[in-house]
């Protein structure tokens, strides 16, 4: 499995669309439009998976920097996710909640 990371996305590409694009070039395994958790909306990139490596070397080489929906792409080799530290702020939601402040005269 080679899996690539496709940045630049336009904003109204469908993971069917990312499929069909990359498939030209090969056999996928998958491809994903990252979406944000609340809204749903596309964030602009994804991830395109093939079962072949040779396969996703050459869409890659093919595709990048190429125009989709008059949008520049970028088609790099996916890196494994980093583990990153928790983001803690404190813990028991301490502090005052924000940026309101009671006077006390």
């Amino acid at each position: 499995m080679y899996k690539l990371f496709v940045g630049g996305l336009p904003f109204s590409t469908s993971d069917d669309e990312l499929a069909q694009i990359f498939g030209a070039h090969g056999s996928i395994a998958s491809a994903v439009v990252v979406k944000d958790r609340d809204t749903g909306r596309s964030k602009g990139f994804g991830f395109v998976e093939f079962e072949n490596d040779e396969e996703g070397k050459a869409a890659e080489k093919a595709l990048h920097n190429s125009d989709l929906g008059g949008r520049t792409i970028t088609v790099n080799e996916a890196r494994p996710k980093e583990d990153r530290p928790r983001r803690d702020f404190g813990g028991n939601g301490g502090g005052n909640g924000g940026s309101f402040r009671q006077r006390s005269w």
